[in-house]
């Protein structure tokens, strides 16, 4: 990649050149994007993640930039077109965008109005009409071009041959296109309306039947709601620019003087625009409020699966998971500290009385004594609430909490755990995935899509290669933040570890079926085909407990091992010493150990690591319990003040889980007493929370909710002044309706 782009992605991110050029350099080299950020500080300058990958994307873009810029420079040259000025202006385009309004007069096109007249001789007369040189008749000029052998009967045919070449010219004109763009972006309206005979059976996009918004404004979930509904063929969608504005300005660009010719060029314009420009115009904007809209949902969905994979983990304890149900029973099973199935069976608490109960009690109280449990954990689905009740009655010691099974019937049915648990149900393998839920969300989760987790906004409507990056990113950044026990973790987490994918990850779990533990990091060399690279980008983050080195439990990365020795040498003591001597590691002069390649960035997470080698990042687990005195949606009351977890983050707003098999919404306008721009700064997925309930609508499920102090008040800005609510609700729109009824989108369980 040319220096230039450096200097450009330097420019555009507010970073210097030299760290961008390092950076380059490293992810050429193979390293990624966690082991960059952690290991190669004095590298790049100590770039985090998030702009180790702004840098990686933008060269990649970069890269496509000048793959289509070969293209279209051969296509020219093959076509005898290519001038030394025009390669000029091919070769400085800094975007896409401006690379193809370069190459569009010359792409090769179908015939058109143009295309027809230019075979009919006619392009002199347009560049004479162009020219629009002093006052004289267009007559005069048209009528040298007529002629029957090339099928122009008439002056008036002419005329109308060089506008079209004209409408043309106007289309395709690189400064002309600049111009409307910026009008389009800031002036112009998206509209929706119903297509014809599709009001009942769209009846869910009501809402955009008749709808209308300046299309700078309209929000990332109205966009995307908006493209599903015409993709289903019920709303008709346009662009709508100030179309007099929009030919005014191109009038100024093109028509100059008042005479004949200039009359000609201006219909010409005005054609132009409508049967030409407007159209493309118009499909570059929808293409942009896609995208624009895409990335917005994208940035929400990985903000909440960050939260959510990184959830307090209640850790190495002996779990009983139960997986409720009514008529099929509760699935229940036991795991060990590690995640292991010891026992599983069925009980029936919420199946009617007597019996059923007494003796789904003996079996769970047998259980919990059998196998001397530390927790239990119940799904939060169908009975979720009842079954707890009836777990709760029983008195049992057990810290019983509940989890959210979003995306468990998913991994049930997977081959991940058809692979793990052939021989079992898929309601067992649900019940599995609960209690290792509890114990280790990160672990769990890594083995389900995340698309199936729920915790997005239109995630199958965005951009899905797109989409899947910013997943991966993410499950990677938060396993490598996290760490691994490589001799516990599953294929699956290993997967996600730097350097390392699929292929690898089989090979060490086959590697430790066949040999035992792993006894040291430098045991993973003799993993098949994992090779120096791959150890130098995974090895930091895979943590060996119980190793012969304390530091192959740490984050400390084997390449700095020598340091660390060299340390504790120098302070008269083992390495283990200076890890649990506090006094010997204050002692230390990291000055005294830098390097041309070694920094005081790394000699400081050294340091920190050795003070807690192999610290979890993730907060402490803490305990949550529902309103014992609500388990449905109709024991709601307006009023009420309830404990909650956060379960999806959206740009409208938040859903909370109040433990009544329905969701409810804190709209952004509910969410704080001051103004709330982006609802993510002010509440994350899994945060616990307390909620007033503001409306309760039972026929529709739906469950309005605040978190404001005085749930009346209207949301305020610094100043005091009323702020603005940004409803998911049309700007103008025909029908009246609340914020509540038209942006409650209540997720059912």
């Amino acid at each position: 990649m040319s220096h230039t782009y450096h200097q450009l992605i330097a420019k555009e991110l507010g970073i210097r050149t030299e760290q961008v050029a390092a950076t380059a350099g490293l992810l050429a080299e193979g390293g990624t994007v966690p082991f960059i950020a952690r290991y190669r500080k004095e590298a790049t300058g100590l770039l985090d993640e998030v702009a180790i990958t702004a840098i990686r994307d933008r060269l990649e873009q970069l890269a496509e930039l000048d793959k289509r810029r070969e293209a279209i420079l051969a296509s020219l040259e093959e076509r005898d077109l290519l001038t030394p000025e025009l390669r000029a202006k091919v070769e400085a385009a800094r975007s896409l965008t401006e690379l193809e309004d370069i190459y569009l007069p010359y792409r090769p096109k179908r015939r058109t109005r143009a295309t027809i007249a230019r075979e009919k001789g006619l392009e002199p007369l347009a560049d004479a009409l162009l020219a629009q040189d002093g006052g004289g008749k267009v007559e005069a000029l048209a009528v040298k071009f007529v002629s029957a052998e090339k099928d122009v009967a008439s002056v008036e045919d002419a005329l109308a041959g060089a506008r079209d070449i004209i409408a043309e010219r106007v289309a395709e004109d690189k400064t002309a296109r600049e111009r409307m763009r910026g009008l389009y972006r800031t002036k112009a309206t998206l509209g929706s309306t119903v297509a014809k005979g599709k009001e009942e059976e769209g009846a869910k996009f009501r809402d955009y039947f008749e709808w209308s918004e300046p299309l700078d404004k309209a929000p990332s979930h109205r966009l995307l709601a908006m493209f599903r509904g015409e993709n289903e063929g019920v709303l008709k969608l346009a662009v709508t620019p100030p179309e007099a504005e929009a030919e005014q300005a191109l009038a100024r660009q093109f028509v100059s003087g008042r005479g004949p010719a200039s009359e000609q060029v201006s219909l010409a314009v005005k054609d132009g625009f409508k049967r030409l420009l407007a159209p493309s115009m118009e499909n570059e904007m929808r293409t942009e409020l896609k995208k624009r809209a895409d990335e917005e949902a994208i940035r929400v969905f990985v903000s909440n699966l960050r939260e959510l994979l990184l959830a307090p983990p209640l850790g190495q304890k002996r779990v009983l998971a139960i997986d409720p149900g009514f008529r099929t029973g509760c699935k229940v099973v036991v795991l060990d500290a590690q995640g292991k199935l010891l026992d599983d069976t069925v009980i029936y608490p919420t199946l009617g009385e007597g019996r059923k109960q007494e003796e789904a009690g003996r079996v769970l109280r047998d259980l919990c004594q059998k196998h001397k449990l530390d927790a239990i954990a119940i799904g939060n689905g169908t009975a979720s609430r009842e079954t707890e009740t009836f777990v709760r009655g029983l008195g049992l010691p057990q810290t019983v909490m509940m989890v959210d099974e979003a995306g468990a019937s998913i991994y049930s049915a997977s081959d991940v755990a058809r692979e793990e648990f052939p021989q079992k149900d898929v309601t067992v393998r649900g019940a599995v995935s609960i209690g290792r839920r509890l114990m280790d969300p990160l672990a769990e989760l890594v083995k389900i899509d995340p698309k199936s987790i729920g915790v997005g906004q239109y995630q199958h409507d965005v951009d899905q290669p797109a989409l899947r990056r910013s997943l991966d990113d993410t499950v990677m950044s938060c396993v490598n933040g996290v760490g691994v026990e490589v001799n516990t973790a599953s294929k699956e987490l290993l997967t996600y570890v730097s350097g390392l994918g699929p292929t690898l990850a089989k090979n060490i779990v086959e590697y430790r079926n066949e040999n035992g533990a792993f006894t040291s990091r430098a045991e993973l060399k003799k993993v098949k085909r994992l090779g120096p690279k791959a150890f130098e980008q995974s090895a930091g983050f895979l943590r060996v407990r119980g190793a012969k080195n304390p530091l192959d439990a740490s984050a400390v990365h084997p390449e700095s091992y020598p340091i660390v020795q060299q340390m504790a040498k120098d302070a008269g003591c083992s390495v283990a010493d200076l890890m649990t001597d506090p006094k010997r590691r204050a002692g230390i002069d990291l000055k005294r150990y830098v390097t041309d390649k070694v920094g005081l960035p790394t000699l400081e997470d050294i340091l920190e690591e050795l003070a807690k080698p192999g610290r979890d990042p993730r907060a402490a687990f803490e305990a949550f319990a529902f309103d014992e005195s609500v388990h449905d949606i109709k024991d709601l009351k307006v009023g009420m003040k309830l404990p909650g977890i956060v379960t999806n983050v959206t740009k409208f707003g938040a859903f909370v889980d109040l433990g009544v098999h329905q969701d409810g919404l804190v709209h952004v306008s509910q969410l704080a007493d001051h103004f709330v721009k982006d609802p993510g700064d002010v509440v994350k997925v899994r945060q616990k929370v307390h909620v007033t309930v503001m409306e309760v609508d039972i026929p529709r499920k739906r469950i309005a909710l605040s978190m404001k102090a005085n749930p009346s008040a209207p949301p305020q800005r610094g100043g005091g002044a009323p702020a603005h609510r940004e409803d998911p609700k049309p700007a103008k729109k025909e029908g009246g309706g609340n914020w509540f009824t038209n942006a409650l989108r209540g997720k059912k369980k």
